[in-house]
């Protein structure tokens, strides 16, 4: 007996309620709630496919090392883990624009050059379009396949005829299936075909990348569920009228969620970017005030970045505090320590933090950098263009020990810095370093002292 019902899915967070909210009670968004059918199966019956698996202990389960398959773009297996593995679901969201369906066709084509099927189903652009952008490209391989369709059940027929090494599905929120009666897109289609997805994968041992479309808050579209059933996420940043793209992976199974990958988007497609330091202090301004370079961890990565501060005279009653690249609460904490231990009177000051070249900055360790940055600004006083600041700077205005110290002060080394301002704690266990002055500083003020000079 099949007994038909309705129900209301928050198109956000996937929340089910039996009648229509203005406000979803979980997410707490407005009019996201959308009306779907669905099938309510009376007397289940445990299927006897459930049989196969059995009971093991945990020390008798073999272990193999995952067999990985290089994409030949070296800062795609950066961010994998070391390459692609067999069977895995992998799962790309970005802005619209910002190179997804580039990069995917790119690694298509490198996979497909080594003699291995791969299929590419668009669901939002035709052959013709998908042709025209391989050519501009200069994609030409003989193992790649293309199908335009967004109906699940075609698809499947067609992966079980090709049979093929790796599949690619652009984007999940177009294909849909005829077993339920929601639009494409919705909360029940997303959920159902990226279950069959993954399915399909682990059975066949084929790698499959699936694209996500993303909301006004930069979050993957559909239910929270979608990013716990694949195995890896990646994401996209950066601004799309920029050409520098910063890829990330927030979740991987199969390797660290602390690397990143960045690329340069020109008229062949998205480039790997050898050296991210060189091309983030490119067209730096080396008597400006305002500009101080940090050497920052990004995984295991060492890289430079530019932080610059702009401080002027407010024209309101209450200043301004925007940060760019940087999380606002900790500039804010930043500018209060600044005024409390400094003296600097900041009230009347509008402040502007920006990182220059789109990346997100998330770790404590750049706090001496918005310092001396914003007091080079207050004060317009100009910072050595050869001086690196790093360190973590205390409610109390004290400087804390940082990780990987030793990597940072190397890349500052390699690009031609002659100084680094960095905690005396560090200095215990650190190696003597001829061609870099090295200075251990304990507080703010000691630290804006030498970098200001008073």
């Amino acid at each position: 007996m099949v007994k038909i019902k309705t129900k209301f899915v928050c198109q956000e967070c996937g929340c089910e309620a039996p009648k229509w909210l203005g406000k979803c009670p979980e997410c707490n968004e407005w009019n996201t709630f959308v009306e779907e059918v669905y099938e309510k199966k009376r007397g289940t019956i445990v299927s006897s496919e459930y049989s196969a698996s059995e009971i093991k202990k945990l020390m008798d389960v073999a272990v193999e090392e995952e067999e990985r398959e290089s994409t030949n773009i070296n800062e795609l297996n950066r961010v994998l883990g070391g390459g692609i593995v067999k069977g895995s679901l992998i799962l790309v969201g970005g802005d619209p624009g910002i190179g997804k369906s580039t990069l995917l066709i790119q690694v298509a084509n490198n996979i497909s050059n080594k003699g291995l099927k791969v299929l590419y189903i668009s669901g939002e652009e035709s052959a013709k379009q998908i042709k025209i952008r391989s050519d501009r490209l200069k994609i030409k391989s003989n193992e790649l396949y293309i199908l335009p369709e967004t109906n699940m059940e075609i698809i499947t027929k067609k992966i079980e005829d090709l049979k093929p090494d790796m599949l690619i599905v652009d984007s999940i929120q177009t294909v849909y299936s005829s077993d339920i009666s929601s639009a494409p897109g919705s909360v029940s289609q997303v959920r159902e075909i990226t279950s069959r997805l993954m399915k399909l994968s682990k059975s066949k041992e084929m790698t499959t990348f699936i694209v996500g479309h993303v909301t006004k808050q930069g979050a993957i579209a559909g239910p929270r569920v979608l990013e716990h059933m694949v195995d890896t996420v990646l994401y996209f940043e950066g601004e799309r009228h920029h050409s520098y793209r910063v890829l990330r992976a927030v979740k991987n199974r199969f390797g660290s969620t602390n690397e990143i990958g960045i690329f340069e988007m020109r008229n062949l497609g998205l480039v790997e970017v050898k050296n991210p330091s060189e091309m983030l202090l490119s067209g730096r301004p080396l008597n400006s005030s305002g500009s101080v370079v940090v050497p920052s961890i990004e995984g295991t990565r060492p890289m430079l970045i530019e932080v610059q501060a702009l401080v002027s005279q407010t024209s309101f009653g209450m200043p301004r505090r925007v940060a760019t690249g940087i999380d606002y609460n900790r500039v804010v904490l930043m500018i209060a320590v600044l005024e409390k231990k400094t003296g600097l009177q900041m009230q009347n000051c509008d402040t502007y933090i920006n990182v220059i070249g789109g990346l997100q900055i998330k770790e404590p360790a750049v706090d001496l950098g918005v310092i001396c940055s914003i007091a080079a600004s207050f004060k317009d006083k100009t910072i050595d263009s050869k001086t690196v600041v790093i360190g973590e700077v205390g409610l109390t205005g004290e400087l804390r020990t940082i990780s990987f110290i030793e990597k940072r002060i190397k890349e500052a080394q390699k690009l031609g810095f002659k100084r680094a301002v960095i905690p005396k704690s560090n200095l215990k266990g650190l190696s003597n370093n001829n061609d870099m002055e090295i200075i251990g500083v304990s507080s703010v003020e000691e630290a804006l002292d030498i970098v200001l000079g008073g």
